[in-house]
């Protein structure tokens, strides 16, 4: 079995504070990305799985100030066949039995629960009561997430930021370096090494703890192959009645031929003897399971003339690649590929990084019908705009600009900066608000 370590999560610290207030924390998230081995760490640390979540003493000793914090919880898992039965034949009994402070893991596989912890939780509203993790997005199944509102704090995990795999606990900050001179302080000055091919091998690793346990990227390809096998067969037949479960790994690979692409219905489903009403229907699933997502368009009053449809982004490079075998040689030839999956890295890590902020950040595309784009734009609070373009290149001209400099002057005063992210050696001021930046700035500090 592969070694694997405990890396420091961005919203453990969230997890603790949402537990000290709401009678229900829910951690979501795509199956294998550390849900159960942050509860289990956080809360339970003396009940860690032996199995596929291997967390030596050291990694536990390093989690005991949490303990001063948090009650010890009892851990229960979904996964039990024996455990899902007694839950989904007896509902009221099973959570009228639960122990006083319990992880549910795996909460998706019993939607009877959720009923019946909403009335649980209406007779005895105890902060910190039930720790829930689920690997299907609930928000996108509305009885589900509207059966537990008010009652409920739902704390979204990725699979492993940059950030936190290079950065040790210690240093480790809710408002990541990157983010908050994007929106506060700007960006120094600076030169630091290239990544050259390092970044290829990145961006082909992904970020799922298991696969980056293994010693090389046709292991970790395996890894991911066999995930997205096992994923289609599990979950998908367990939730659904579709019946061409074939169908979902390919079009899942078409996906990933199409990353970073604005979304083409019908080119993506093109290739498959189906209807475009049908692949829009399993678009959806893939999207509930966490494997794409659609990044919708910036708009604003300002400019009439916008592209309004969304991009389609994978949610791992690494599963991409993997899905179309495209090793770190491959990505290194194809640099137009290469280009489109490093725009999806840097949106995942940004992503990931903004999942503990302090403050929500929205995520969009910028596209006006004559061409001019911003390849990812955030929205910070009221009216706090930022925008980044990524180039697989390591030089960087003034009329790169040219998208950054539409959308600063379509926010006017709600305009924080503009960053062109590139494999280069220098940060450069380019205009009062507009920066080129090394791409590794993104998880490592000035």
């Amino acid at each position: 079995m592969d070694d694997q370590r405990f890396y420091p999560r961005l919203i453990e610290r969230r997890l603790i504070e949402s537990l000290s207030d709401s009678p229900v924390v829910l951690i979501h998230g795509p199956r294998q990305c550390g849900k159960t081995t942050l509860a289990q760490i956080t809360c339970a640390p003396h009940q860690l799985n032996s199995g596929d979540n291997l967390v030596s003493p050291t990694d536990v000793s390093a989690r005991l100030d949490h303990l001063a914090e948090l009650p010890e919880y009892s851990y229960l898992s979904f996964d039990d066949n024996a455990l899902l039965e007694a839950a989904q034949s007896d509902p009221n009994g099973f959570v009228y039995d639960l122990p006083e402070r319990v992880i549910l893991d795996e909460i998706q596989r019993v939607p009877e629960l959720f009923d019946v912890i909403k009335v649980a939780v209406d007779r005895e509203r105890t902060a910190g009561r039930f720790l829930l993790t689920g690997s299907t997005n609930l928000l996108l199944i509305p009885r589900l997430s509207q059966s537990l509102a008010g009652r409920i704090e739902i704390l979204s995990l990725h699979p492993l930021a940059q950030y936190e795999i290079s950065t040790e606990r210690s240093s480790l900050t809710s408002n990541t370096p990157f983010l908050q001179s994007l929106f506060k302080s700007g960006f120094k000055v600076n030169s630091m090494a290239r990544l050259g091919k390092e970044l290829i091998r990145r961006v082909v690793a992904g970020g799922f703890p298991p696969a980056l346990a293994r010693s090389s990227s046709i292991r970790r390809a395996d890894w991911y192959r066999n995930y997205v096998d096992t994923l289609v067969q599990r979950d998908v037949r367990e939730t659904t009645q579709i019946q061409s479960l074939d169908v979902l790994p390919r079009l899942l690979g078409a996906a990933a031929s199409q990353t970073a692409r604005v979304f083409n219905l019908s080119q993506l489903a093109s290739t498959f003897n189906l209807s475009n009403p049908t692949i829009a229907n399993y678009v959806g699933l893939l999207e509930r399971l966490y494997l794409v997502e659609r990044l919708p368009s910036w708009h604003s009053n300002q400019l009439k003339r916008l592209v309004k449809a969304p991009k389609l982004h994978v949610t791992d490079t690494g599963m991409a690649a993997a899905l179309l075998h495209a090793g770190p040689e491959d990505l290194d030839l194809d640099r137009k590929f290469f280009g489109q999956m490093l725009e999806t890295f840097v949106l995942q890590e940004l992503k990931r990084q903004s999942s503990a902020y302090v403050e929500p950040i929205n995520f969009y595309h910028f596209r006006d019908r004559d061409g001019v784009e911003v390849d990812i734009v955030l929205e910070q609070g009221y009216q706090s705009i930022a925008g980044i373009e990524v180039k697989a290149s390591a030089t960087v001209k003034n009329e790169d600009f040219r998208g950054l400099r539409k959308l600063a002057t379509a926010c006017g005063d709600g305009f924080r900066h503009g960053v062109i992210l590139y494999d280069g050696e220098t940060t450069i001021r380019f205009d009062e608000k507009l920066y080129c930046v090394p791409i590794r700035q993104l998880w490592e500090r000035d």
